[in-house]
């Protein structure tokens, strides 16, 4: 069980990927006002949140003592990285287990949402200090009104299209970075498939190119662990092209999870960086390519799941937080989706036509 925090509580700032904030010490400055501002909460850091090149020892023994003291209510990561995996071998699940608190992140924070998930500790899918609380000139409405329902409200919300979206933001050493947004565009609207039924279920996925390196680590959960679960899944920066998601997706169908799940959420993709610029209709066709491959791979091996592909959950900002152990419920007569922000864990999946 998860309980809700009150304005005062003390939140852990910790690095578990990469030290963002070693980086960009003015956005992260920026980031942690923020939060005070909007949350009341109280933000500590730990000896590796600002440290570059710390040992996965050293960062998972910051994550094993912000869950040992009392007084620390919910970690959130600075931003994800690459190399977690090594990481979590070093965590100490009792500590999670005695104590169960929020831990947000996402991207490579897929490896400890994971290993959470597999004790019962339930997690919440987004947030980060150097891409969502620090950069431009306020916190997106959604991701706040996320962020404060999975720390602070609870409830149900209707997931929504903010109807417009950036890849990337600011480079971080432009001092522009702290009052401008990236580049944004307008959205389209999220493509649904399978059959028009509403079904609902416990959460489970991440982003893809971390859940890779988790099947060859033999850490990912069983088919029957992930029975009638809403599979959360994305891509990242990296911009992986169509046929790579197909193999990933085919990878999961094979083990049996694609079958498993009631649902399937896929985020809109980011298909630009720093250094590609894709035309508008270069970009929508990128990720059309990629919508395209996840409704027809879902399909193959499960023809009855619920698809919806374009939530904006992912690597893209403005980003909806999401529950990771939790409950989303997936309507598609209505087309709408709902994240459940309760402060008790998620009840056994269910789905209904």
């Amino acid at each position: 069980m998860l309980s809700k925090l009150d304005p005062g509580d003390r939140i852990a700032v910790l690095s578990p990927s990469f030290a963002a904030p070693a980086v960009a010490p003015a956005l992260h400055e920026q980031a942690l006002r923020r939060l005070t501002e909007l949350t009341g909460l109280v933000p500590v850091e730990y000896p590796t949140t600002r440290e570059l090149g710390a040992s996965p020892e050293a960062r998972a023994a910051d994550v094993n003592a912000a869950f040992a003291d009392p007084s620390i209510r919910a970690i959130l990561a600075t931003i994800g990285g690459d190399d977690q995996i090594l990481v979590v071998p070093h965590l100490d699940a009792a500590l999670a287990q005695a104590d169960p608190k929020p831990f947000l992140g996402h991207s490579d924070n897929t490896n400890i949402l994971n290993w959470l998930w597999q004790h019962g500790v339930p997690g919440f899918y987004g947030g980060s200090t150097a891409v969502h609380l620090g950069p431009g000139p306020a916190v997106d409405d959604i991701h706040l009104r996320s962020l404060r329902a999975a720390l602070l409200d609870g409830g149900e919300l209707e997931l929504t299209e903010p109807g417009e979206s950036e890849d990337v933001g600011r480079r971080w050493e432009d001092h522009r970075a702290l009052t401008e947004y990236g580049d944004r565009a307008q959205t389209t609207p999220w493509t649904w498939g399978g059959p028009e039924r509403r079904v609902e279920g416990r959460t489970w996925g991440g982003c893809l190119e971390t859940i890779d390196g988790l099947a060859f680590a033999d850490r990912l959960p069983t088919a029957s662990d992930l029975d009638g679960a809403i599979l959360m899944l994305e891509t990242s920066e990296e911009r992986p092209p169509a046929g790579w998601v197909a193999r990933w997706l085919r990878g999961l169908g094979e083990r049996g999870i694609l079958q498993a799940a009631a649902g399937v959420i896929f985020a809109r993709p980011p298909v630009s960086d720093f250094e590609f610029h894709p035309s508008e209709s270069e970009a929508q066709a990128l990720r059309d390519a990629q919508r395209d491959v996840v409704i027809e791979t879902v399909a193959r091996y499960n023809p009855d799941a619920v698809v919806c592909v374009g939530v904006p959950f992912g690597h893209t900002r403005p980003q909806w937080i999401v529950p990771y152990g939790g409950r989303i419920i997936l309507d598609g007569v209505r087309r709408t989706v709902t994240a459940d922000y309760s402060s008790t864990a998620a009840a056994s999946p269910r789905s209904s036509s």
